[in-house]
């Protein structure tokens, strides 16, 4: 499980970028370049302020705290999206989903199923979080759109998609031996979008088969493209396979805020991405439908879900 230690994410600084701008065309020949090549990138981005990043492991620390049976109460019939853990081929690993975390009603929903007297404190860390860091879900997206020259669905895309904050915790070993926490996966959603505390473990493949050890920091997050937004711009974007490899006793907690498809929406490329060069690499899919074929023996065991389901 070791990495390489000379490998680095791409870093970009999205602070104070404006739409159009120069800096925002330079920002934006860097993302393209960053997801093509690694699939992923490591941002500065300035809109999520201190109190709220400090505020969100005060709250994580408090959820993973209660009971396993309060936190059995977090379930949902889409996979992944309610309580994880006990999971056998990941002990160290657990996780909860907060569905449309950006919405208050529903953050306000999720705080009552474990308080039902309500945590307003709580509620309000979540919402602010989601809301402030979807502006870079949005901006990375927008890049990507423009600099593919398909400016026309920019509207359609951005409004194709809910948000799910999925929070987590990776338990230390309490051991210097190393030990997977999360195995080697492709995420499935558009975006990713994750920030960490001091804890190391996330590691990203190259698409040559090599590790990049991620070294967190309290000022940047990690974009990373799912397999539906590789499958939207026809393969132009790289999905990369990432795990957790977890060492020593503390515990690692994280949490992502992923832009998923909305149910019933096709993801399908546009025309202008198909072409000789080009051709067409997935026939039109449900991200809902296809999630439910990736947690079937078929889909754990197939090399490349994706293709496996919808590969043209």
């Amino acid at each position: 499980m070791d990495s390489e230690p000379s490998l680095k994410l791409p870093h970009i600084d999205f602070s104070n970028l404006e739409a159009g701008s120069p800096k925002w065309e330079l920002a934006k020949a860097l993302v393209k370049e960053a997801l093509q090549e690694f699939g992923c990138f490591e941002a500065s981005f300035d809109k999520v302020a201190d109190e709220v990043r400090k505020g969100l492991f005060e709250a994580l620390e408090e959820l993973f705290d209660l009971p396993l049976q309060t936190k059995l109460r977090n379930v949902s019939k889409k996979p992944f999206h309610g309580y994880v853990g006990q999971y056998p081929m990941a002990p160290l690993f657990e996780s909860m989903g907060v569905d449309d975390s950006t919405i208050p009603e529903k953050v306000q929903s999720f705080a009552n199923i474990f308080w039902p007297q309500g945590n307003p404190t709580f509620s309000k860390v979540i919402e602010s979080y989601s809301q402030q860091l979807s502006e870079l879900d949005k901006m990375v997206r927008r890049m990507v759109v423009e600099s593919l020259g398909v400016e026309k669905y920019m509207e359609e895309h951005l409004d194709s998609t809910n948000y799910l904050l999925r929070v987590m915790k990776y338990k230390g070993p309490e051991s210097n031996d190393t030990q997977l926490g999360l195995h080697s996966h492709t995420d499935k959603n558009i975006v990713t979008i994750l920030y960490q505390n001091h804890v190391e473990g996330l590691q990203v493949q190259t698409k040559d088969g090599k590790w990049i050890s991620f070294q967190p920091s309290p000022n940047s997050f990690v974009v990373m493209i799912g397999d539906s937004f590789h499958a939207w711009t026809n393969g132009r974007l790289y999905s990369p396979y990432h795990r957790v490899v977890m060492s020593g006793e503390k515990a690692r907690y994280s949490a992502g805020l992923f832009s998923i498809p909305k149910a019933g929406y096709m993801i399908k490329a546009p025309k202008e991405l198909v072409d000789e060069e080009h051709p067409l690499l997935f026939n039109p899919f449900d991200h809902v439908e296809f999630l439910q074929f990736y947690y079937t023996e078929a889909g754990q065991r197939a090399q490349s879900a994706l293709k496996t389901y919808c590969g043209a």
